[in-house]
């Protein structure tokens, strides 16, 4: 079983490098797939209330037996519940719906800029840490003038931001601002929704490695400190995903996936002008 590197927080706790993300995983596959991801060495696991799957993610860490410290479980606000108060009520019916007294990592899923709550959004889950209801706070789909108002206003710096970060969409415009101020990027979408897949300079990287091209793409991540939650409700694609820490991509197939970034290589919505609640 593949033993997973962590990522030093700036809190002071670690998070797993590589993990399974739910997102789009019906209800009803969520429970079997999270069992099948723990089975096959995944700790972290990614959910939403937003995903309405939280329950299947509680179900399948029962199901799994393991001791509820090996693992790294993280949920996100959703962006209806931003108002103070709310987001402290939203946050037990996550903790209700997992099953668990705490979660490892709480996310403000959007920051929905024309409500303007984010803030205090914030300030809530600044709290939730305080008390130990959570253990590591972050954001995501923020960028760096988001990240500025809330620190500005908590003076609280958020753990992680996680973003939507591939091969075709490398955002090296903010992973200064990260790398400066301390912040680890989660990347989700790490394939670009399968998009990448077909990319034939990955093919062609992965036929030299005699690996897949998704394992290329994750390699990539990984090789730059990224943390990644690529998500699957394959048993195979699970251990194939998992299996990643014994090859390592050169400088020059470096260099060559560092010349795939596109412009136009966003696959979700962009967080500037995201402003849909639920």
């Amino acid at each position: 079983m593949p033993t997973v590197p962590t990522i030093q927080l700036n809190d002071g706790n670690a998070i797993p490098q590589l993990g399974l993300g739910v997102w789009q995983v019906p209800p009803e596959q969520t429970a079997p797939t999270v069992l099948a991801a723990i089975a096959a060495g995944y700790t972290l696991i990614d959910t939403a209330q937003g995903y309405h799957n939280e329950e299947g993610v509680g179900a399948g860490i029962r199901a799994a037996g393991v001791d509820r410290s090996r693992l790294f479980v993280t949920s996100k606000l959703r962006t209806r519940d931003q108002r103070f108060d709310d987001a402290l009520r939203s946050f037990e019916g996550s903790l209700g719906r997992l099953g668990l007294d705490y979660l490892d990592m709480f996310l403000i899923h959007w920051p929905v800029p024309g409500q303007d709550l984010y803030v205090e959004a914030w300030r809530a889950l600044v709290r939730l840490q305080e008390e130990g209801r959570v253990r590591s706070i972050g954001v995501s789909n923020f960028l760096p003038e988001h990240i500025e108002r809330i620190v500005a206003a908590s003076g609280v710096r958020p753990a992680v931001n996680q973003i939507e970060l591939h091969p075709e969409f490398q955002q090296r415009d903010v992973r200064g601002f990260h790398a400066r101020h301390g912040i680890a990027i989660e990347c989700y979408s790490p394939l670009g929704s399968g998009a990448v897949l077909d990319n034939s300079v990955l093919a062609e990287i992965a036929a030299r490695h005699e690996r897949s091209p998704a394992q290329v793409a994750l390699r990539w991540h990984l090789q730059q400190g990224l943390i990644v939650i690529p998500k699957t409700i394959h048993a195979e694609r699970l251990r194939q995903n998992i299996d990643v820490f014994d090859f390592e991509l050169g400088a020059a197939d470096m260099q060559r996936l560092a010349g795939l970034d596109r412009p136009d290589g966003r696959q979700n919505s962009n967080p500037a002008s995201y402003n849909d609640i639920w």
